[in-house]
């Protein structure tokens, strides 16, 4: 059975100022063009099909224009709810799509239950695993303390349950969407730790053909069999040396995999540019990025007149401009925001916290912070699917 793995679409989101519906609508005509030319037996999504719980109605029309081009193929399609989605909203028809072969998978209750397909060696079992909030699903999987390793091990030991029960021979293929331990993030992806911790093990997929993994924006491989193909647009600079690709995967008779990377439409190159603004308007290396949407970073030790216009008569799409002047970390004149770049907001905290006392947090101390984030950030989660 070919697979084709893509996630992350993120219908609605703009790139900076820039509108992206042109290109996310550009990504979907490439899809259909690649599930019929390249024989495509079955398509896999892995969550974030939108940007966010309440997408505007142009992201919608492009999705029905996705399901309707997809459902037109005969090819069918799996999809999983991610942590922008709204998995009630996302999953409402989903009984009645389910006839024109788009099996929509939110409801975590749903997750040892897979979308049987056959192929001429007997039957793939597609389990979807929509994103699970650890704090919303605890109760439903039965675990004391809730954590993404706890929710994630036991809906796949409903996954293996059912696949103990099928027919010797029965393939498997797991939808999820999480951050996996050996995954690389980028800028573009919304934190998801619980407890201080963000990452699952990739030991919590086993006794599965293959992991088709949504979440992280880069495509990567952290087992032959546990992959994330990575969003198919650039969602921040940070992707800037991504290569947005989804996987053509076969699985043979026997559940082996082979895959392939199927490039995606490039709408414009990245370009992250650093030195004064007058190296960058005179440097002629750099002439190969004036078509680029560029984010530039200052150096100049005197913030210069003008910057932007300037910039943009060279680099006309020039979206983003940084001031970093080239001082040691501990010189008062750096800025806060660059003191505090690459830090979490515990780490932020507890900074604070020796700052007005002269000593950090204890251990029970860190735990009181570590509940109070984790709470914030679960009734922003309980906020967006009450939506």
């Amino acid at each position: 059975m070919r697979l084709l793995h893509t996630s992350d679409w993120h219908l609605g989101r703009s790139f900076h100022r820039v509108n992206m519906l042109g290109a996310q609508a550009g990504f979907i005509g490439h899809l259909v063009t690649t599930v019929r030319e390249r024989a495509v037996d079955a398509v896999v999504v892995s969550g974030d099909v939108y940007d966010r719980a309440v997408p505007p109605l142009a992201a919608v029309e492009l999705f029905d224009d996705a399901l309707h081009r997809l459902a037109g193929l005969g090819v069918p399609t799996v999809m999983i709810s991610g942590n922008h989605d709204s998995a009630r909203r996302l999953g409402v028809g989903a009984g009645l799509i389910d006839r024109a072969g788009i099996h929509l998978r939110t409801e975590p209750s749903a997750c040892g239950t897979p979308v049987v397909l056959p192929d001429a060696f007997g039957d793939v079992a597609f389990y979807g695993l929509p994103y699970l909030e650890p704090a919303l699903v605890k109760d439903e999987f039965g675990v004391e303390k809730p954590g993404h390793e706890a929710v994630l091990a036991a809906a796949m030991d409903r996954v293996r349950a059912d696949l103990a029960a099928r027919a010797p021979g029965t393939r498997s293929v797991v939808l999820a969407h999480a951050f996996v331990t050996g995954g690389e993030a980028s800028d573009s992806e919304r934190d998801i730790t619980v407890g201080g911790v963000a990452a699952v093990p990739a030991g919590v997929f086993d006794g599965v053909d293959y992991a088709a993994l949504g979440h992280l924006h880069g495509c990567q491989t952290i087992t032959e069999r546990v992959r994330y193909s990575g969003s198919p647009l650039p969602y921040s600079f940070s992707e800037a040396d991504h290569r947005k690709s989804m996987w053509l995967i076969d699985l043979d008779a026997t559940g082996a995999v082979a895959a392939e990377r199927v490039d995606c439409p490039v709408p414009r190159d990245l370009a992250r540019l650093r030195g004064t603004l007058e190296e960058l308007l005179a440097d002629p290396g750099l002439a190969r990025h004036e078509e680029a949407w560029v984010e530039a970073t200052l150096t100049d030790a005197l913030r210069p007149a003008d910057p932007m216009a300037r910039l943009t008569e060279r680099f006309p799409h020039t979206l983003s401009l940084v001031f970093a002047p080239d001082r040691a970390p501990d010189d008062p004149d750096v800025s806060y925001a660059r003191r505090l770049a690459g830090r979490s907001d515990q780490e932020i905290a507890e900074d604070f916290v020796a700052h007005v006392r002269g000593a950090g947090p204890d251990d029970d101390e860190r735990g009181v912070l570590r509940e109070a984030f984790d709470t914030v950030r679960t009734d922003e989660a309980v906020q967006e699917v009450a939506r």
